[in-house]
């Protein structure tokens, strides 16, 4: 996987899942590790690490992290139902208070309502939202346990990893799609307020054991927002952040859920190392993976690539290692690519992620 990701033409083909959900380890492999499925289906591993990264979609998130004597999360759990999660929190700040809501089931969690409702608001996130200090101590002790079994992945604070994505989950896109071109200053300043806590995150991860880390996210991807868009909210800032990223000597993986047509060149012009989740236009992509490597070359490595519910989950075993084969002779053949499903899956049958895993260990050079 690191000769991939440097671009490099290894022995076989890596083959890979983007993340390991805790609803597929628990409903259909008896609870295992996410390390023990890979090991399972004979993939190469990539394993997620979470704490201190402040996701708060993670199906068991910890908000008590959150909250400090200027930023106090009073959470409110309207509903524990692991299938109907309801979650209010109001936010206690020295000038104010915030209040945000989200819902969740088993295999996610979304926003029911957002955080900035002022203009106005952005000024409590810039005083008093807190930024933690990542512990590279767990980091290291797990990069040990995976050893030569796969790579460990990390994320930079926050709700979402860029700038750009963060500021979706705080406030509506649509609405902050307005605002990119009512209120233009306005965007620019709440996207430097958070690319500065990002920074100070990045700063306190020297000397953590990650292979990569993942920026982007789905939000700033072509089937969202426009390439013009994206050039002016999403490039600037990504640039910054990974050129501080690159200092501390990290690869860096930019995600954004396939929609990446019109942006190819922003995406080779932030910086990153590779990108994901190459999502195929059968699953909401705007272009096929092929398409983008002939337009980025090698320039970038690539990760993900295969429909996970409509080819592996739902599709024949002829299919999925017909996709696979495919996906080989048109984005792997030079190396510098990693097979992977396109993002989560959650009631995809054993037996076809084993059709997938033995198809891509076919796959040599």
């Amino acid at each position: 996987m690191i000769c991939a990701l440097e671009r490099g033409k290894p022995d076989r083909l890596p083959v890979s899942v983007h993340q390991w959900q805790g609803y597929h380890l628990e409903s259909y492999l008896g609870g295992i590790s996410d390390i023990e499925a890979f090991e399972k289906f004979g993939m190469d591993a990539q394993i997620q690490y979470f704490a201190d990264m402040g996701q708060f979609w993670l199906t068991n998130a910890d908000f008590s992290k959150a909250s400090t004597d200027r930023w106090r999360d009073e959470v409110d759990v309207v509903s524990n139902d692991p299938d109907n999660r309801i979650v209010h929190h109001r936010i206690v700040t020295p000038e104010g208070t915030l209040t945000y809501k989200t819902a969740g089931d088993r295999k996610t969690t979304w926003i029911t309502e957002y955080m900035i409702k002022h203009q106005e608001d952005i000024e409590l996130i810039r005083k008093y939202m807190p930024v933690p200090t990542l512990d590279t101590g767990p980091v290291g002790e797990l990069y040990d346990r995976i050893g030569g079994r796969g790579i460990l992945r990390g994320f930079v604070w926050g709700d979402q990893a860029g700038c750009w994505q963060h500021a979706c989950c705080l406030k509506d896109v649509s609405e902050l799609m307005f605002d990119c071109f009512d209120r233009p200053e306005w965007v620019h300043e709440l996207l430097r307020i958070l690319l500065e806590k990002k920074l100070r995150f990045v700063e306190g991860m020297k000397g953590a054991r990650f292979d990569l880390i993942e920026t982007g996210g789905g939000a700033a991807s072509s089937t969202l927002i426009s390439p013009k868009i994206h050039e002016q909210f999403c490039l600037p800032y990504d640039r910054k952040l990974h050129d501080a990223l690159h200092e501390l000597g990290f690869k860096i993986t930019y995600h954004t859920c396939g929609g990446t047509l019109g942006i190819e060149e922003m995406i080779v012009a932030n910086g990153c190392d590779a990108s994901e989740t190459l999502a195929p236009v059968s699953i909401g992509g705007n272009q096929e993976p092929w398409q983008f490597r002939e337009k980025v070359g090698n320039r970038l490595a690539l990760i993900g690539g295969l429909d996970q519910f409509n080819v592996v989950t739902e599709g024949t075993e002829q299919q999925i290692r017909g996709k696979v084969f495919e996906l080989f002779e048109k984005v792997g053949p030079a190396g510098g690519y990693i097979c992977s499903m396109a993002d989560h899956f959650f009631d995809t049958p054993p037996e076809k992620l084993a059709f997938f895993a033995d198809a891509a260990r076919q796959c040599v050079y």
